[in-house]
């Protein structure tokens, strides 16, 4: 008997939510853990722009945008570019639209309701999510154990793999969110870190 592994997301970003959507499209049961009471909060404060979701420039324009990151990143815009997060927000009900920039926008200029399908085609897939959740390490722990810091006290959670995304002060959405002043306040304001087990 085939039993789904069980896969840690310890982040509920856009970032999170991806990883969550993919390994779970991959058979993994998935549990996604954010310290705050709801995911998608730099999402929601990005989108108070009109929520900039991509760019229509061709693709050898738009790579170049990438900078020295551009060899490592073009492979995976290959895979998943402008046109397929056209078609991934299609696929949530989400129409768009090309602004006079070039930039890829929701015809109705807000996060929110991509957010909410996002999540419901996500608890649909079986993805549960752990609020209030904040991840203290794995520490000493038994291969697989979690520590994560909850208002009824501290828990641990078991996974078979898991997932931490930290993009600490990305964009003006990030010094907004409480997670972001926070780390700024700890001077941890560096770059992205990804780890896997």
């Amino acid at each position: 008997m085939n039993v789904s592994p069980a896969v840690a997301v310890i982040g509920g970003g856009p970032a999170g939510l991806m990883a969550a959507e993919v390994l779970s499209a991959s058979g993994a049961q998935v549990h996604v853990y954010d310290a705050m009471p709801s995911v998608g909060r730099k999402f929601l404060l990005a989108g108070r722009g009109g929520l900039n979701l991509t760019h229509s420039e061709p693709f050898d324009v738009f790579v170049t945008r990438f900078g020295e990151r551009r060899a490592q990143l073009e492979p995976m815009l290959a895979e998943f570019g402008p046109q397929q997060a056209r078609e991934w927000a299609a696929g949530l009900g989400i129409e768009t639209f090309v602004g006079t920039s070039g930039r890829v926008f929701p015809t109705d200029m807000k996060a929110a309701p991509l957010l909410r399908a996002w999540l419901h085609r996500l608890r649909a897939a079986g993805v549960q999510f752990h609020m209030r959740h904040r991840w203290l390490g794995d520490g000493a722990l038994d291969v697989g154990a979690l520590r994560f810091a909850t208002p009824a006290g501290e828990v641990v959670a078991k996974a078979d793999a898991w997932c931490w995304r930290w993009v600490a002060r990305a964009g003006p959405a990030w010094a907004r969110t409480a997670r972001g002043r926070h780390a700024a306040g700890q001077g941890r304001g560096r770059g992205a870190a990804a780890a896997s087990q």
